[in-house]
């Protein structure tokens, strides 16, 4: 049975490392983290060796065996890492990890990395053989429902934890994209002490880490702030931000808004609407005095405008990206 990226710490302890890891699933930063554990486990063994194979064009199985067999003159255990990015090692590779398996050295310790896999991989003969022989550890992605509880988790590492409206609005900032939950957590280990922290703190921490931030061009909207606004997209240009995430950042404000504006207008209850559209905390202060601005009519019209950019972007349309974000701020901006 394969076990979780959370118990393999303690599987390593036990002092006695397996013959061979296999470390697959689709979260790419629980696979990435499962693997540097498994190193530096085997670096601590003795392990002092590592030979990286990667399953491309043109590869020969024959170097895995090889690479097993081999006697090194400056240390006697080695770490064999084998990289399959397509996670389909074919009929002839199929074959070698199961001879490998059935004669796994005890003086190495083979890594098979692999993406995530299909039913049809995990119960193919090649993959039950270097399950039987070692530990598989699955990295599935964490969902929206499992993330609170992953983020707990690891707060829970450094000593601090999130009060609720904290934990919502981080969860909401970063569901999706696992690297920078990690990196919003780091950043709270160095900003703030051990215990519990509150929305304030949270979205202080965010403001005391970046000179610019994708997430504050919403605010300038709301506040319809022209000044700011042009300042915030020009320094994030001469920093280098992507402007795929400019534009991703004030296209979700716009669809908040015309989505809160169209169920206020219906009549719809407004905290129900703010916790929907994930709008949090002093944001929802804010947001009345925007919708009183801004119509309907206009925030459709600047979604048009973003799919034009999104297209300029990707090089499939004209314009300048980062001039066609300007003029997309601007739009919504109060008339004079």
């Amino acid at each position: 049975m394969p076990i979780r990226p959370s118990d393999l710490p303690s599987q390593l302890a036990g002092g006695r490392l397996a013959p061979i890891y296999v470390v697959h699933g689709e979260e790419a930063l629980l696979a990435l983290e499962a693997a540097q554990l498994i190193r530096d486990a085997a670096r601590q063994a003795g392990f002092a060796e590592r030979e990286v194979l990667t399953v491309e064009p043109g590869f020969k199985w024959a170097e895995l065996a090889a690479a097993g067999q081999a006697i090194s003159l400056f240390a006697e255990q080695k770490l064999i890492e084998l990289r399959i990015p397509t996670g389909k090692p074919g009929t002839e590779g199929g074959e070698a990890l199961q001879q490998y398996a059935a004669g796994a050295p005890a003086e190495n310790v083979l890594l098979v990395q692999l993406p995530k896999l299909e039913k049809l991989q995990l119960q193919s003969k090649w993959f039950s053989a270097l399950e039987a022989q070692g530990v598989a550890v699955a990295c599935p992605a964490v969902g929206r429902n499992e993330l609170p509880s992953w983020i707990a988790e690891r707060l829970a590492r450094q000593q601090q934890r999130l009060s609720p409206d904290a934990m919502e609005f981080l969860v909401a900032r970063v569901e999706g994209n696992l690297l920078a939950a990690k990196q919003e957590i780091d950043k709270l280990a160095l900003l703030h002490p051990a215990g519990e922290l509150d929305l304030a703190a949270l979205t202080e921490a965010v403001a005391n880490v970046a000179r610019y931030d994708v997430w504050g061009l919403g605010d300038a909207l709301l506040a319809g702030d022209a000044g700011r606004l042009a300042r915030m997209l020009d320094g994030l240009k001469g920093e280098g931000e992507a402007p795929h995430l400019v534009l991703w950042a004030m296209a979700d404000e716009v669809r908040a808004l015309l989505r809160v504006g169209l169920g206020r207008s219906q009549g719809q209850n407004l905290q129900q609407l703010y916790r929907e559209n994930r709008v949090w905390g002093d944001k929802q202060r804010r947001y009345p005095a925007a919708l009183d601005r801004l119509k309907a009519s206009q925030l459709k019209a600047a979604l048009g405008h973003a799919a034009e950019i999104d297209r300029a972007v990707k090089g499939v349309g004209p314009g300048d990206p980062w001039e066609e974000l300007l003029k997309l701020g601007m739009r919504l901006m109060p008339t004079r």
